[in-house]
């Protein structure tokens, strides 16, 4: 490779947020460097797209090395938006994140941090969600970023097989163990809603609630790695079919 690897940065935190900043100094030593991420918090937005109204981007800040831009789209639109119409050439890694909170188990499937790494595997990116156990505007991240380095430097060596992504968590003390590779947790979310007034007295509903793994739990998975003092790293399929369940299936709709 003549050219700089060239790294594409996202988020669904939005563009000036602590992670996002602190992961760009992070990375600018690996590669060339260009962050397109939404202009405010899209957390939440899995892989939504932006279909009905038209999306710009806004051009922040260009020095050797490292270009910012805004958008007004979804984590999915920026990368959509990045790789189609903005980026002189493929990107050869794809990092989204660092997330202030954690993105593991269930989580996956509502998390727009990994709707972004979804989309770059989409096309054919190698791609990674880095989130840490902290939703504090102030997070410290020098380990997730020391982790995210670590790992991108890995994937930007080995790549990643066709159609996997993954999905990094850290947790939110001084010293990590280490990596550990898991699997996803197998549970929920529970008391999803706190149910309070508006002004005018009708009851109106706020997202809330804790995660309840299934029990008896299973070893070797991505909550149980956060617990015990490691990061977890889960590689994930952009494929959900149940492979294993097809000649059953098959053999009960032929009945």
């Amino acid at each position: 490779m003549t050219e700089k690897p060239l790294i594409l940065i996202t988020n669904d935190d939005g563009v000036w947020a602590k992670g996002i900043n602190e992961l760009t100094n992070s990375l600018k030593q690996l590669g060339e460097v260009v962050v397109f991420a939404p202009d405010g918090p899209r957390s939440g937005m899995s892989s939504a797209i932006t279909s009905s109204i038209p999306i710009k981007y806004t051009l922040l800040k260009k020095e050797n090395g490292l270009t910012i831009y805004s958008c007004t789209g979804t984590p999915v639109d920026c990368v959509k938006l990045a790789v189609n119409e903005v980026l002189h050439r493929q990107p050869d890694l794809l990092v989204s994140g660092i997330n202030h909170g954690t993105n593991v188990a269930i989580c996956v499937n509502y998390s727009g941090t990994l709707g972004a790494a979804i989309e770059g595997c989409i096309f054919d990116v190698p791609s990674i969600g880095v989130s840490l156990t902290d939703h504090s505007a102030h997070a410290d991240f020098s380990e997730a970023c020391r982790l995210s380095n670590q790992l991108a430097a890995l994937v930007l060596k080995n790549g990643l097989p066709k159609g996997t992504y993954l999905n990094l968590n850290v947790p939110d003390i001084p010293q990590v163990k280490g990596i550990k590779v898991c699997h996803q947790a197998d549970g929920r979310w529970v008391n999803e809603y706190m149910c309070s007034a508006n002004a005018s007295g009708e009851p109106v509903y706020w997202l809330t609630g804790s995660f309840k793994n299934t029990y008896p739990e299973d070893q070797g998975n991505d909550t149980l790695a956060l617990e015990e003092g490691y990061a977890s790293l889960v590689p994930c399929k952009i494929d959900v079919t149940n492979y294993n369940y097809i000649e059953q299936l098959k053999s009960i709709i032929t009945e």
